[in-house]
């Protein structure tokens, strides 16, 4: 482990203590303040969890809540990335030494061996592991059946990733028995739907661009690496870990020659420079990596290219960022183009752009060099003037391999820095800081915020995880094939999930054109369960995903009973609170028998059209 015993006192003191006054936080030198933060947001985080969390009343045990904001926005749901994500920082923190962690990590546990078999509108846990898409739950376990981008499949792999640095805790513990009947039984389904759906497209990390990402194909790469490590160890088989290889190979598309385009096989009007790039780099994060690894890890070339475009762009973007020279931090967003809540800085991406440049000053000094190339000759220019291209050894302190590592460093703490500035004096953390005023706003306690602030703290103190075995990943074949593997899905019932069934199901895409306006949805009901039963709570909505001005296409995809007989209509969803509007025809269909093909609607909407309420 690769960390000071001194340093998980003092972090073990400040969380068991109270906080610092809100008056202490802004008189502290930068590593002070990061210490006092650093437990403010782990508290932060911990108050989001149910069941005792004490910002979210209703929470279930072991589900996360991404914010208690329940207005403009509303974020009161569980949402599978952000929990994973939070919970890789909190099984971090307990192996590094705060063991009062651990139950919150077996809640999770079992939260998510029941989550797993939750029926959703993206789909059933049975027959395809297709409920795993699924972004958001409501804060008890139960359905979130609104209009949303989904799938999202970054979930099922962030999630695996958690589960397995707690699996590799517990073989070092002597406690591998348990890793393999209560743990490897739900990440064995979350490695099924990786290696089943990665290179079907899926909704970003920001819900709102429907393609490939970067951020999750860096992830479900991960996955699949450490998942087959772990079934080695665990004496298993991975279903799915062997398409590893050709996710790599996929990896490799998001790179332009000048930038990572974080969102492809999409034209959403963009440049494609996106925190999602800094963020997935940050995710993989290996200590023992090699630098040029086709993995992308923060201390690659095209990583840090990237990074400097990056940045470079948000220094004109925000006001706030006005004046502040190259080579200095800044406040960083999503992508320029947004507008969500006003388009602002976020506190995850500024404090993940250091945490970025952490990382790979970690990876250099581990690997005792550094090389300088073309392609990242421009991102040391602004740092180390003086910097050409080619191999930098470590040295003596005055040696220039160590100028450029105090240059980094000083470089991510200047982010630090900058977000310590607009975080207010009592230390919570909400998404968004005003790009013009600097004000905390949209959703409040973000806990993913928090999260990141942890992770960077812990990378800045000299705290890593350990290797994933990214230096064991198969290299990329030189040819990239689509391919996938079938998953193989059983609900995880020794981590205490319903013993669910499956009947024999076809594949069932509801196609309808209707046109619609901005804020309306269409849904599916029906006659049968997985179409709601003609409760329009459980209806099943469709995505727009496949709207253009030439065909309205709205469209779902669910599993059917074969055989059946539906009867079903669609349903208008009118905005500012306005009553559903049903179609006037009734239509059926017969799900094919056993064995058959799945079948494939093509409707056009029949009724009365909808009408904003400009609300």
């Amino acid at each position: 482990m690769h960390f000071t015993q001194s340093i998980v006192g003092l972090v073990s003191l400040l969380i068991s203590q109270s906080v610092a006054a809100p008056s202490d936080l802004r008189s502290r030198d930068l590593t002070s303040f990061i210490a006092a933060e650093r437990a403010i947001a782990l508290q932060g985080a911990l108050d989001n969890i149910g069941p005792n969390g004490s910002a979210v009343p209703g929470a279930g045990a072991g589900f996360v809540v991404a914010s208690p904001s329940k207005v403009n926005p509303d974020y009161f749901y569980t949402w599978s990335r952000d929990s994973a994500l939070t919970l890789k920082m909190l099984i971090d923190e307990f192996i590094f030494g705060n063991t009062a962690l651990l139950p919150y990590i077996w809640d999770y546990v079992h939260a998510q061996a029941k989550l797993q078999t939750v029926s959703n509108p993206s789909g059933t846990f049975l027959p395809q592991g297709l409920g795993l898409g699924e972004p958001k739950f409501q804060v008890d376990g139960t359905r979130f059946n609104g209009a949303w981008g989904r799938p999202q499949r970054d979930g099922p792999a962030l999630r695996a990733i958690a589960l397995m640095s707690f699996s590799n805790w517990l073989i070092n513990n002597d406690q591998k028995s348990t890793a393999k009947t209560i743990i490897w039984p739900i990440i064995a389904n979350d490695l099924s739907y990786v290696g089943q759906y990665w290179n079907q497209t899926g909704f970003d990390l920001w819900e709102e661009t429907l393609g490939s990402s970067f951020f999750t194909i860096q992830n479900q790469h991960r996955s699949l690496v450490e998942g087959a490590q772990l079934a080695d160890a665990l004496g298993v088989t991975c279903t799915g870990c062997d398409q590893a290889p050709e996710v790599l190979c996929f990896l490799q598309s998001f790179w332009n020659g000048e930038f990572i385009v974080s969102n492809i096989n999409v034209n959403n009007g963009r440049t494609g420079l996106d925190g999602n790039s800094i963020l997935g780099s940050i995710a993989i994060f290996d200590i023992n990596a090699y630098c040029d690894s086709p993995t992308i890890q923060p201390c690659n070339s095209k990583a840090l290219a990237n990074f400097k475009v990056l940045i470079d762009t948000f220094r004109t973007t925000y006001s706030i960022n006005s004046g502040i020279p190259e080579g200095q931090g800044v406040a960083v967003g999503r992508y320029a183009e947004d507008t969500y809540q006003g388009g602002n800085p976020w506190y995850l991406i500024t404090t993940a752009a250091a945490e970025f440049l952490y990382d790979a000053v970690a990876q250099w000094k581990a690997r005792h060099n550094l090389i300088v190339d073309e392609t990242s000759l421009a991102f040391f220019k602004d740092l180390y003037p003086a910097v050409t291209v080619r191999q930098y050894n470590s040295g003596n302190a005055n040696s220039p391999f160590a100028q450029i590592m105090n240059a980094v460093t000083a470089y991510a703490d200047s982010f630090a820095a900058l977000a310590e500035k607009y975080i207010p004096a009592d230390g919570h953390l909400a998404e968004q800081f005003n790009r013009d005023t600097g004000v905390p706003l949209s959703a409040n306690d973000l806990t993913w915020s928090y999260a990141a602030f942890v992770t960077m703290s812990q990378r800045r103190a000299g705290q890593y995880p350990a290797s994933w075995g990214s230096r064991d990943a198969a290299a990329p074949p030189g040819t990239c094939a689509g391919t996938s593997t079938q998953g193989v899905y059983a609900p995880a019932t020794a981590a205490g999930a319903p013993n669910v069934t499956a009947t024999c199901q076809i594949e069932v895409v509801f196609n309808v054109n209707a046109t619609t306006y901005y804020g309306e949805n269409i849904y599916v009901i029906g006659n049968t369960d997985d179409l709601g039963a003609w409760n329009i709570d459980n209806s099943l909505p469709l995505g727009a995903g496949g709207y253009t001005a030439e065909r309205p296409l709205w469209s779902a995809t669910a599993y059917l009973n074969a055989g059946e007989s539906v009867n079903y209509v669609y349903v208008r969803q009118e905005n500012c609170n306005q009553p559903y509007i049903y179609e006037t025809v009734n239509r059926t269909l017969t799900v094919p028998a056993c064995g058959s093909a799945g079948i494939t609607t093509n409707d056009a909407w029949t009724g009365p059209l909808g009408t904003s309420g400009n609300c």
